[in-house]
C-alpha cells in the first residue's frame, strides 16, 4: 500500500495547522510542520536560531536550504525506521517553487510519490488578515486558538484553562509581510501543483468541521 502524502497550502490563518492535526489523528500520519519546526529552532541559541527568529518576526520566509535540511533529516529517519509508515502530512509546505521541486524529487527518491494529495484551503487575503489579528495562543500549553466559530468566544484555553494571549509574531506588520510573501512565493507553488493535476481546492469559509469533512471527501 502506498503511503498517503498530504500537502496543505493556504494563506496564514486559513486553518492549515488545525486541519493537519485532525488528518494526522484520523489517518495516523507523520507530521511535518515547517512553521512549528522553525519556531522551535528560533527558540535555541546560536546563529541560525537568532536569524530564523529575526526572519519570522519580519514576516519573511526562511531560505530553502534551511527548510530542506529539516525535511531531509526527518524523511530519512522515517524511511529507515517506519516500516509501517501510513503517510506524511506537510503543514504549510512547500512555500517556494524551489522547495516544491525539491519535495517532488524527495518523494520520488523515497518512493512515496504514488498517493499525493495537495490541498489548498482557500480564504481571501482580507479574511486571513482578520483572523490573524484576532487569533490567540494559550500562554500555558501553546495551543493556538483560531478566530473562527465558537473559538471566538473562548475566555481561557479549552484544554488546560490557561490564559490566552496574542502570538508574538502576529503583529500587523508581520502579518502583512506573510500575506505578501504568500502572493509572491506560494501562488507559484499552487500553480505548479495545479499544472501537475494534483491540486484540490477546499473552501476555508466554513466551520472547522465543515472544512475537515470536505477534505476527507476529497481525499477519498
Amino acid at each position: 500500500m502506498n503511503p498517503l502524502i498530504v500537502i496543505i497550502l493556504g494563506r496564514s490563518g486559513c486553518g492549515k495547522g488545525t486541519q493537519a492535526k485532525l488528518l494526522q489523528e484520523k489517518y495516523g500520519l507523520e507530521y511535518m510542520g515547517s512553521g512549528e519546526n522553525l519556531r522551535e529552532k528560533a527558540a535555541t541559541d546560536g546563529f541560525s536560531g537568532r536569524k530564523i527568529k529575526e526572519v519570522i518576526n519580519l514576516g519573511s520566509f526562511v531560505p530553502v536550504p534551511v527548510i530542506f535540511q529539516i525535511w531531509i533529516n526527518k524523511l530519512e529517519d522515517w524511511k529507515n525506521n517506519k516500516a509501517d509508515l501510513r503517510g506524511i502530512i506537510f503543514d504549510g509546505s512547500p512555500r517556494k517553487l524551489p522547495e516544491a521541486n525539491l519535495l517532488d524529487e524527495s518523494l520520488e527518491w523515497y518512493e512515496w510519490n504514488k498517493n499525493v494529495k495537495v490541498l489548498l484551503i482557500d480564504i481571501s487575503e482580507q479574511e486571513a488578515f482578520n483572523r490573524l489579528t484576532r487569533r490567540r495562543i494559550c500562554k500555558n500549553c501553546d495551543k493556538l486558538i483560531p478566530y473562527i466559530g465558537d473559538y471566538k468566544n473562548l475566555k481561557v484555553c479549552d484544554e488546560c484553562g490557561g490564559e490566552l494571549v496574542s502570538r508574538p509574531d502576529d503583529k500587523e506588520e508581520s502579518i502583512r509581510g506573510r500575506l505578501d510573501e504568500f502572493t509572491k512565493e506560494v501562488l507559484p507553488v499552487i500553480e505548479h501543483y495545479k499544472n501537475k493535476g494534483l491540486l484540490i481546492t477546499i473552501s476555508g469559509d466554513q466551520q472547522i468541521e465543515g472544512v475537515h469533512e470536505s477534505i476527507v471527501r476529497a481525499i477519498k
